[in-house]
């Protein structure tokens, strides 16, 4: 979903629709951070170059495959005994409850790692993971995790401080999800998937993001997110095209806007 500049003719947008009254500090579109409703509310933060070749050493406990599209890495109920980093690609976390209802409860962007409750002592995996087209991903035993975190202080620190920026996105999505209209949810959520305010390149949207599951993560109906994705591309904010869908940066104003 790459960002594309906003046309410099584009016309001035019409008032968007009320929303509640939760307050976003200013952003520009070039911005490291893209603080949505708290001025801690950045996306996760993503190992550095440096420290991903510690992840790519060979060594005991440690695996790199290659996932195509939909295909699980891990699913609810499994036994929990290792940890993932998402070397590229994009990877869908779901919950099915008691009665089969399924939920996403988010869609992790390279650079992330995931299933490290096996470290806090979980000893079966609470939600499935899933790769969104072809992704590479490194398996860590919990063994091998454990060993690293002790041996390299500095990939410790980068570790402890991805995860405690994705609470603080938790934390973020949460009061989104309490206060904000389903509006405001979709263009935040949309900024996120583009990438928008963050130091990588922007990532394409894939073609398996549908609306049904653009519904699920913002708590809505499918029928409201097609409504609202045919405002905001009449208003300029997104693209259709052969390339896939592209989010301008004007887009933001629907976060901001009270």
């Amino acid at each position: 979903m790459a960002i594309k500049q906003p046309n410099a003719r584009t016309k001035s947008t019409p008032a968007l629709s009320k929303t509640a009254r939760v307050r976003a500090p200013a952003l520009k579109p070039h911005a490291e951070r893209i603080p949505m409703v708290g001025d801690d509310a950045s996306p996760p933060r993503s190992i550095n170059a440096r420290l991903l070749g510690v992840l790519l050493e060979p060594g005991k406990g440690k695996t790199s495959r290659d996932y195509g599209d939909k295909q699980p890495v891990f699913a609810q109920g499994d036994v929990a005994d290792a940890v993932f980093y998402l070397q590229t690609g994009k990877v869908k976390m779901t919950v099915v409850s008691k009665h089969g209802k399924e939920a996403v409860i988010g869609i992790l962007l390279q650079g992330s790692f995931f299933g490290e409750g096996c470290l806090a002592g979980q000893p079966l995996r609470i939600s499935t993971a899933s790769s969104m087209l072809q992704s590479k991903i490194i398996r860590l035993t919990k063994t091998a995790i454990l060993a690293l975190l002790q041996r390299k202080p500095e990939f410790a620190r980068s570790f402890v401080a991805h995860l405690l920026s994705r609470n603080i996105r938790m934390e973020a999505d949460l009061v989104d999800q309490l206060f904000n209209s389903s509006e405001k949810r979709l263009a935040r959520l949309l900024l996120l998937l583009a990438n928008f305010g963050q130091e990588a390149k922007p990532i394409p949207v894939i073609a398996n993001m549908n609306q049904e599951t653009l519904a699920e993560m913002i708590g809505t109906t499918r029928s409201r997110v097609s409504f609202f994705m045919n405002r905001f591309r009449k208003l300029g904010f997104i693209d259709y095209d052969g390339g896939g869908l592209h989010v301008h940066s004007s887009l933001v104003s629907v976060v901001l806007h009270d």
